[in-house]
Order: C-alpha cells, then sequence, then structure tokens
C-alpha cells in the first residue's frame, strides 16, 4: 500500500502504491473515472495550455514575449485541492517552478471571496510570485456551479516596469526602489472590464505602455480561451472527472520523479558553482553552495552556505530556487513526463533567508534570477554527474548575458534593444549519444531567437555576424557546442547595460572524461576605433583588433584585450552604462559547451568534419584529439586528409 502523500499532501493508504498496479475499480475510487477519461482529460488540460501560448505569441505586441517566447501558461486546481498544477505550456521553463505558489499566495492575500467570474488578478512582487518585476501574473478563476474549480495564470516578461533603467535589466541596481514598480495583489479586469486604476497605475510608472496595453488586452484574451476551454472539458466529462484528473496528473507526476530518483546511488553530495561578482564591485565573489542528501526516492536540497545576498541586483528568490532544482532534477533523471506540482512532492528544500538564493528586501533586489538558477544548476548536473555515469551530459554555456540598449531616433522616437545581440543564445554540452548543440539557450531558459529582421525593424541596429567560435567547444568523443559570436552595429547614440556575470570561467563542463569549454568575452568598439574602419563595417576576427577597444567583460591579456584564461579579469560594472556613439560597434562571445567522454575516442573521420566546418582547428586537432590532419581548412576545406600513421602515434602517446 502507498505511503506517499497525495495532492493535499496527506499520507493516501486507500490505493496501491503503482498507479499501473491499481485494478480499474481502484483508479475510478481514487479518482472518479476510468484510466480512458483520465487520460484524455490530462491530454486536454495540456492542449488547453498549449492552445493558449498559440494565442499569445501570435497576438502579442511586445517583442520580448512575440519572438522571444518570454512566458509561460498554466492551470492550477481548486483550493480545496491546495491549487495543484496539472498542466504547463511548453514555454519558459524558468518560470514553471514558481506558479504554483505565484497563483496561491496571491489568490490567498487577495482573498478568494472577493473573486468574481471574469476577474483577472495582477501581481509581479518577486517576494510573493518568484522570479523579476517585470515577469507579470495574470491569473483568471474559472468558476462552476458558482464555485471556482479552477485558476487559468500566464506569467509574461513586461517590455519595461519602471525603475531605473529603462527594460530593467542592469546588474547595478541596489534595491526594490530603483528595480521597478512593486504589484501586489490587485484587479487588473472585473467582470470582463479593465480596472481603470490598475491600468493607471501600471502606465503612469512605466514606460512604452504603447506596446503593453495591447499585450495587457490580449493577456486577457488567452485567459478567456483558457476558461472556455476548460469549461468545455468539465461539461462533457464531469466535475467529479476532472477532480479526479488533475489528482491524476500530479500523482503520475510525483511517482515518476520518485521513481527517477530511486535510481540514484544513495548519499551526500556537495555543489557548489562560482559567479563572478555582483555589480556592487569585484571585490565579492558569489558562490552558489547546495548539500544534496539522497535516500530511495527521496531527496533533501539544502542551500545553506551560498554566498550572502548580492549588493546590487543580482539575487534570486526561494522560488527560483524551487524552479532550478525541479529543472535540474526532470532534465538529469526524469526527462519523458509531463512537469506537474507533483514533481517536488519527493524533494524537500531548505532555504536560509538572506543569500543570493534567498533575497530579502530592501536592499539587493531580485532581478537575475535566472543567472542564479542556472547557477544552481550547473552546480547539481556537475556533481551528480558522477553518479549519472553515461546518462550525465556537459554543462552549457551558462548565462544568458543579457545585452540591454535604449536611446532615441533623430526624429525623437524612443527605442529599444531588450536581448537579442548579447550573449543570450548559444551552446549546450555534449551527451553520450550527441554532440552539444551550438545554438540554443541555456538549459534553464529554453526561449526563441528572434528573427535578426524583426531586431533590425525594431531598433536601429544591424546585426552584422552571427558565427561559431573554433576551438571553443569543449573536446571530448562527443563534442560540447561551440561558443557563439555576435556583432552588432549601432546607427544611433545610445545607452547600454550588459550582465555577462559567469565569464571568469568556463561553465560548459565536461562529463566522463570530456574537456570545458573554453570562457567568453564581450567588448564595446567606439566609432573611431580602427577596427570600425572597414567600409563594410565588418569587425575583423584576428586578435590585433581588441588592444584599442573597451571590454566589458572576460578573462584577457591586459595589454592586448584578446581572450586569455591566465589573464586579468574586466569587471563588467566598472561602469553603470555604457555610452556610445552613432557607428558604434559590439561584440560577444559566448562560453563554450562541456565535451563528453575521452576526446582521444572520438572517430578521426568526425574530427577531420570538425576542422572542415570551423569547429577545430588543425592545432586542437592534434593537441586535443590526438588526429593529425593535413590541408588548408580555409583555402581547400574539401581536400583535408588524415594522416593516419601520425594519428596512430599521436593517439599511443
Amino acid at each position: 500500500m502507498s505511503t506517499q502523500p497525495d495532492s493535499h499532501g496527506r499520507l493516501d493508504t486507500a490505493r496501491p502504491s503503482r498507479l499501473r498496479d491499481m485494478t480499474e475499480a481502484e483508479f475510478e475510487a481514487a479518482y472518479q473515472c476510468d484510466r480512458f477519461t483520465a487520460m484524455v482529460l490530462s491530454n486536454r488540460l495540456r492542449y488547453t495550455v498549449d492552445h493558449m501560448s498559440t494565442g499569445l505569441m501570435f497576438s502579442a505586441f511586445s517583442p520580448i514575449i512575440r519572438d522571444w517566447y518570454d512566458f509561460a501558461i498554466t492551470i492550477s486546481g481548486p483550493p480545496d485541492m491546495d491549487y495543484p498544477m496539472p498542466a504547463v505550456s511548453s514555454s519558459l521553463l524558468v518560470f514553471f517552478g514558481t506558479m504554483e505558489d505565484a497563483v496561491r499566495n496571491t489568490i490567498e492575500e487577495f482573498g478568494l471571496e472577493n473573486l468574481r467570474p471574469g476577474d483577472v488578478l495582477l501581481c509581479n512582487d518577486p517576494y510573493r510570485v518568484g522570479t523579476h518585476v517585470n515577469d507579470t501574473c495574470f491569473i483568471r478563476p474559472v468558476f462552476y456551479d458558482g464555485k471556482p474549480v479552477a485558476f487559468v495564470n500566464a506569467r509574461a516578461h513586461q517590455l519595461d516596469m519602471g525603475g531605473v533603467t529603462p527594460g530593467g535589466f542592469s546588474g547595478t541596481k541596489p534595491d526594490v526602489y530603483a528595480n521597478g514598480l512593486v504589484l501586489g495583489p490587485m484587479k487588473l479586469f472585473e467582470n470582463d472590464q479593465p480596472v481603470r486604476s490598475t491600468f493607471s497605475l501600471v502606465f503612469d510608472n512605466t514606460r512604452f505602455a504603447g506596446l503593453l496595453q495591447p499585450d495587457f488586452m490580449t493577456m486577457a484574451e488567452q485567459l478567456k480561451l483558457g476558461e472556455r476551454l476548460l469549461l468545455e472539458s468539465i461539461e462533457r466529462y464531469g466535475e467529479a472527472a476532472y477532480r479526479g484528473t488533475v489528482k491524476y496528473c500530479c500523482d503520475a507526476s510525483a511517482e515518476a520523479m520518485s521513481d527517477a530518483i530511486d535510481r540514484l546511488p544513495d548519499g551526500t553530495y556537495h555543489c557548489e558553482e562560482p559567479l563572478d561578482a555582483d555589480g556592487a564591485g569585484d571585490d565579492e565573489e558569489l558562490v552558489v553552495r547546495a548539500t544534496i542528501v539522497k535516500q530511495g526516492g527521496r531527496i533533501e536540497v539544502d542551500l545553506s552556505g551560498s554566498s550572502r545576498q548580492a549588493r546590487t541586483c543580482i539575487n534570486a528568490g526561494p522560488l527560483d530556487v524551487k524552479t532550478a532544482v525541479g529543472a535540474a532534477f526532470k532534465l538529469m533523471v526524469d526527462r519523458k513526463t509531463p512537469f506537474t506540482s507533483g514533481a517536488y512532492r519527493p524533494i524537500d528544500i531548505v532555504i536560509p533567508p538572506g543569500t543570493v538564493m534567498s533575497a530579502m528586501p530592501p536592499d539587493g533586489a531580485i532581478m537575475l534570477y535566472w543567472e542564479l538558477s542556472q547557477a544552481l544548476l550547473t552546480a547539481i548536473a556537475r556533481e551528480l554527474s558522477h553518479a549519472l555515469g553515461d546518462e550525465a551530459f556537459g554543462g552549457d554555456y551558462g548565462s544568458v548575458a543579457v545585452h540591454n540598449a535604449h536611446g532615441v531616433y533623430p526624429d525623437g522616437r524612443p527605442w529599444q534593444n531588450i536581448a537579442i545581440v548579447g550573449g543570450e543564445h548559444g551552446p549546450w554540452g555534449a551527451d553520450q549519444h550527441h554532440d552539444g548543440d551550438s545554438y540554443a539557450v541555456p538549459y534553464m531558459v529554453n526561449g526563441l531567437d528572434p528573427a535578426t529582421e524583426a531586431m533590425e525593424q525594431e531598433s536601429p541596429v544591424l546585426l552584422m555576424r552571427k558565427e561559431y567560435v573554433t576551438d571553443s567547444g569543449g573536446p571530448g568523443r562527443n563534442r560540447g557546442g561551440a561558443g557563439v559570436l555576435k556583432d552588432a552595429y549601432w546607427e544611433t547614440a545610445g545607452e547600454h547595460y550588459s550582465i555577462p556575470i559567469r565569464y571568469k570561467r568556463g561553465t560548459g563542463n565536461g562529463v566522463q572524461g570530456g574537456g570545458t569549454g573554453r570562457a567568453g568575452a564581450c567588448w564595446l568598439f567606439e566609432p573611431d576605433d580602427p577596427a570600425m574602419q572597414h567600409a563594410d563595417r565588418l569587425l575583423p576576427l584576428d586578435d590585433s583588433i581588441y588592444a584599442e577597444t573597451t571590454p566589458i567583460a572576460g578573462v584577457l591579456d591586459p595589454a592586448t584585450k584578446a581572450l586569455d584564461p591566465n589573464g586579468e579579469y574586466f569587471y563588467f560594472a566598472r561602469q553603470d552604462v555604457w555610452h556610445t556613439q552613432p557607428g558604434a560597434g559590439s561584440r560577444y562571445i559566448t562560453n563554450g559547451g562541456g565535451g563528453f567522454g575521452n576526446p582521444f575516442e572520438r572517430a578521426p573521420e568526425k574530427v577531420c568534419d570538425d576542422v572542415r566546418n570551423g569547429y577545430v582547428s588543425l592545432g586542437q586537432a592534434r593537441e586535443a584529439y590526438g588526429v593529425a590532419i593535413n590541408g588548408d581548412p580555409d583555402l581547400d576545406p574539401e581536400g583535408l586528409v588524415i594522416d593516419e600513421a601520425e594519428t596512430r602515434r599521436l593517439r599511443r602517446r
């Protein structure tokens, strides 16, 4: 018999421990419907959130939602079941773990008794609902027979929520007052009509209201769609079957996660991952630490020992930790089952207050939560890679390294460019079956890459180059993904904020004998810089161009300013804002992904292909992979030939 808690957290001793072992009668007694109905309804719940996501993406006005996919849609069950979350959209992973608590906290504080059909609640306070102030929660209650039976929810990034930095992306804001407008639980719509006082509060304190206002209206329409689809399911199959399916979705997820954890060796695992610095100075390195105790089908993750909260807004909150822990174990051991709030049932999380993972207001606000979440995921995945063996995967590039810029056109119109031309997209690590993908987003984020044409239409920037960097991926039997280089040309004067806070060392750790990906860097080029004088505006690729430039961040040779793992760390926030004139340029190089397995076990033919395609140089092929190749990869890539005798000698060595 089962000793696992049910969706209320109570022990349920009335059903077998395995869902698949239940008889039909036992299943119907537990879930008020047969198995087939539960499967149909669970798929209808997932269809509902995916349908809402499609509508939002194609109807949104802000590029951060429309082009970046920076949102999540979820369904929450009724309050008397404690708001379980049976379905999430296939969108931004970094939101999922916060959403169950965000809905519960918002409803409980506002008061369930104060809600009516047609209402939509709004909340964006990181200390109440997780993530940061730009990620606003929209929550609509769904009533059936006069009582709330569900909530359809959206969390979506708003292009601006006030504060001292347009767009919000900065690592130097000191406190919650500079961070942006904080909204506690309040009505945005009442009886499907806009609440004027809430709209006025938001638009009186934020920029780009012309984009926020239609996005709010679009959000409301997608929530109405979700309500309609959900009520159609309840009408067709009955409220009892709907409630049973919500419970079943969470129970199945909990069972799958517990089974997956059980396959790990029992023991205690110590994890840590450093970040470069906060925005107040590079005198203090920040470290995320976690102790994982695993026994049977349960784990405890204790973040005691993490650094004190940062002095600026490079902090995360407890709900962000919950997301990172859930994401880490889903990726490592339970990749094939749907994500629900039940996945957390076998996991206990301990977080003392006042750390970089549990910041307290008002100083050191929560803003760059995803950087800390990703660092925690990196630390867990690296440490548990030893236990996972061949199921492990290499580290990714680790940091979104957002570039945020704004200014005005010559005619006075304002422009904004967010999370497009920086280090936002980069490589994954390799696993036992594949080389690492070289152009994705970090494991925690999974957004989209906006179209270059859309980016250039929205702001006065030209993306001049986007390509992979030779020798940047970690060597291995399967190679880590290559670092990504992006060059941009800025047509008007602007103010730039850059937040690369994991560039001091490679984040793409290798596993099973694979190598670590190379750390990246970023630079600004003034219009009069010699590198910017080419008629085609293309920055050269050789290292000589960096000597006269302004490094933003990275470990560089102090004289040449080129990448050098033994060089000097250039602190990203030595200027709060980087001011540029028309004709300036920027370059970002991301960290490389980690390799999997012994590089000398990589087939020489694959290494030759890597050289031909620019992933690996002739020198690295020889030194890291033990493969000698003759020919010129630049002038005659198809003429490359493996020197088999020399390769055998190198590999014997």
